[in-house]
């Protein structure tokens, strides 16, 4: 069963949002795009309290952007985004939502940071997403969405560790680039571990092609 799993396409990251991503809205079309091409279709949110301790807001004299120290690890300080229920927590509204089946929250622990559509990031809980694949017999994810540098990342790697065949739609996703470098770095990390890149026309070539194939299969046979 060919799956796409939409990462994040949240107003709030969307251009104008409360951490809008350079560009972020130019992703929405080629999910509209895409969609029709896969069997099943996920999506997953940021869904986080209001109290969540990498908010900024949440520590005094600090302010988005800034590093400080948290369960022993440094962590980046974001502004306040995706609330859970509010508006900047909902799916782009320019979002074809037909084929989305379900919807996984990550994030929503207040005290762990949580990136991967998986797991938080010290894996000390999981979204559920790895067992439902695996329910539905799903060997092979096929990726797209905000942001590449940390979310679809970290979900790209999570998956190839987790034991799923995966794929990243790389013009159907934005970096938020806090260094220049970090998209280029981000992509070069999902290869080195066995990611598969490719553009969205690129996917559609190539389930075409199988399409014909098997066709011709069928009528060989």
């Amino acid at each position: 069963m060919r799956t796409l799993l939409l990462v994040d396409l949240q107003v709030d990251f969307m251009p104008g949002g409360a951490m809008g991503i350079p560009d972020g809205d130019a992703v929405i079309p080629v999910a509209n795009k895409i969609e029709p091409y896969f069997d099943l279709v996920l999506a997953t949110q940021d869904w986080h309290p209001a109290n969540h301790s990498y908010f900024a807001v949440n520590h005094p004299n600090k302010a988005p952007g800034d590093v400080v120290e948290m369960h022993g690890t440094q962590q980046i300080l974001w502004p306040v985004h995706c609330v859970e229920s509010s508006h900047g927590s909902r799916l782009s509204p320019r979002l074809n939502r037909d084929k989305i089946m379900k919807v996984f929250h990550k994030g929503t622990d207040a005290k762990v940071d949580s990136y991967s559509t998986f797991f938080d990031n010290a894996h000390l809980r999981d979204t559920g997403l790895a067992k439902y694949l695996r329910k539905q017999r799903i060997s092979e994810i096929y990726i797209m969405g905000l942001a590449t540098d940390y979310c679809v990342l970290w979900s790209a790697l999570d998956a190839i560790g987790l034991g799923f065949s995966c794929c990243v739609i790389t013009d159907g996703c934005r970096a938020i680039n806090r260094n220049s470098e970090d998209e280029a770095a981000a992509y070069r990390k999902m290869a080195d571990a066995g990611v598969h890149l490719m553009t969205s026309d690129e996917l559609v070539r190539s389930i075409k092609r199988s399409g014909i194939r098997r066709a011709a299969s069928s009528a060989a046979g």
